[in-house]
């Protein structure tokens, strides 16, 4: 018997969206990380917001939103907003319920710059690789260093000399015909007017030139997470220079960095052996900086297989974070949004992890 097709125009419900999500949704295990995390971090919060005035965004529900709209591959605030207005999982996460109004865009970008100033993505990563370290699940020994370029929000029209105004155009102003055939355009002579913080820079011979950021992780290797992020303009030492900040920062004993041909430099290996740590690069046939003081002990292969892991974390986050081209400008930002993204890939690895 064919069933009816009745169009109700109200619906009324008694099952709240706690009740609607299965209790082994992926979800869940990655609402209650966060959950703890921000619940550590609402002193700082209270810090950040006056105590009288218009109550604004509350940065828990702030955060969720951004962290669906890095798990969920959500290309804009506005596509964020329209997801949240009948999306029920969406609305559980946040912590919204049914009739909650949900916020405009231009309210929620305005209310994120707040979060910007507080330095709140490092924070909350922070304590997400606490729940990692409280879990077992980070190694205190042994590490990989890489980075990735991050193409910038800019185009390369808006590269101009820095001591000359942009010359008139008699064509579209919103975006006119520039033509740069033949110039000599350096970082030195030029700076993009739509991001200034970005540079241009060329990963290899035969590749095009773009403008970029260089966007560095350091990955222990017992599970594959990230414990330290750094975010730098690119420059042909920006990989080098990331890794050795972030090196600074472990604590702990003697350990080993494991790391690609790029890093197998004198001047990087010296500075790594003297915070302590024995740099494990990848070998090159000629103007090697490690010798076989090195490479003879079975750890050195291990850490050559395991660095490879690296490469699944930028994956993640330029295909499932959006960061293969940036959203964002300014190099506090895109360090930010790097930062978060970061640790959206470590309660993603968690999750799985603890399901094991």
């Amino acid at each position: 018997m064919r069933g009816d097709d009745p169009q109700a125009a109200h619906m009324f419900s008694y099952i709240s969206p706690e009740q609607r999500v299965p209790a082994d949704h992926p979800l869940r295990l990655i609402r209650q990380i966060t959950d703890v995390a921000l619940r550590a971090l609402s002193p700082r919060f209270a810090r950040m917001y006056a105590t009288t005035g218009r109550p604004s965004i509350a940065p828990e529900k702030l955060l969720r939103a951004l962290l669906l709209q890095i798990l969920y591959s959500v290309r804009s605030e506005r596509q964020l907003m329209e997801q949240l207005d009948y999306n029920l999982l969406f609305r559980w996460f946040v912590g919204l319920n049914m009739d909650d109004p949900v916020w405009s865009a231009t309210t929620f970008s305005k209310n994120r710059e707040r979060l910007l100033d507080g330095d709140i993505a490092q924070a909350f990563f922070a304590e997400v690789k606490g729940a990692a370290e409280a879990a077992g699940l980070l190694s205190a020994e042994h590490f990989t260093v890489d980075g990735t370029l991050l193409e910038a929000y800019a185009s390369l029209k808006s590269f101009q000399p820095k001591d000359q105004p942009t010359p008139p155009s008699d064509d579209d102003p919103g975006n006119p015909t520039i033509d740069f055939r033949g110039q000599r355009r350096s970082n030195a002579t030029h700076q993009s007017t739509t991001d200034p913080d970005s540079r241009l820079f060329r990963k290899a011979d035969g590749q095009p030139s773009r403008l970029a950021y260089n966007g560095s992780v350091l990955m222990e290797n017992r599970h594959g997470l990230v414990v330290d992020t750094c975010t730098l303009p690119a420059t042909g030492t920006a990989e080098r220079d990331a890794a050795l900040q972030m090196i600074e920062h472990l604590e702990g004993g003697r350990g080993t960095i494991g790391g690609d041909k790029g890093y197998n430099q004198r001047p990087f290996v010296d500075e790594v052996r003297a915070l302590g740590k024995t740099p494990h690069v990848a070998a090159k046939a000629r103007g090697n900086a490690i010798d076989g003081r090195t490479t003879r002990h079975a750890g050195y292969e291990v850490s050559q297989r395991f660095r490879k892991r690296v490469e699944e974390i930028f994956g993640w986050m330029k295909t499932v974070g959006l960061l293969r081209k940036l959203r964002h400008r300014g190099l506090p930002r895109v360090a930010w949004m790097f930062t978060f993204t970061a640790a959206a890939y470590n309660m993603v690895r968690m999750r799985t992890l603890v399901a094991r």
